[in-house]
């Protein structure tokens, strides 16, 4: 902000800025969508650009060419990168993005939770353990952190993903 005082200079004045946490953006399992590479598509996005570019450069033409094992792989890495493009999240759980027919979301959504932190079961709860696969135990710890310390503790401190 610039405040002009007649006859002196414009001098800058620094105002402090409040960090919205938007409540959408935590999953009801813990998970923080704000960092997801699904939510952002940074993953899908990149993928798109480098199978655009490596159409462009005809690459398979130039990788059925190089006799190193590497390239023999070159059609299976151009369709894992198709895979990955399809890497997108529109929408929040929350906003009944991604999978509506989630046991997570539904468990909480029964129960009146706004999120699995407010269920004292949580630790050991069953509709969780498939997570585990993906993120280790990340969910878990962005739960903990969530019943202590609120949603705004968990967007504004580290988070697991």
């Amino acid at each position: 902000m610039i405040s002009k005082t007649p006859g002196k200079k414009a001098k800058k004045v620094r105002t402090r800025t409040r960090t919205v946490v938007d409540k959408n953006l935590v999953a009801y399992c813990g998970l923080y969508c704000g960092d997801c590479p699904a939510y952002t598509r940074t993953i899908a996005d990149r993928a798109r650009e480098l199978r655009a570019v490596l159409r462009q450069t005809r690459f398979d033409t130039f990788a059925r060419k190089i006799p190193t094992e590497e390239y023999r792989h070159y059609a299976e890495c151009y369709e894992c990168l198709g895979a990955m493009m399809k890497m997108r999240c529109r929408q929040t759980c929350r906003d009944r993005g991604r999978n509506a027919k989630c046991k997570i979301r539904k468990c909480c959504l029964s129960r009146g939770y706004e999120g699995c932190w407010e269920c004292t079961e949580f630790e050991d709860c069953e509709n969780l353990a498939w997570l585990k696969t993906v993120h280790e135990d990340a969910h878990l710890k962005n739960l903990r952190i969530v019943a202590r310390h609120g949603i705004a503790g968990l967007v504004e401190g580290r988070r697991s993903w």
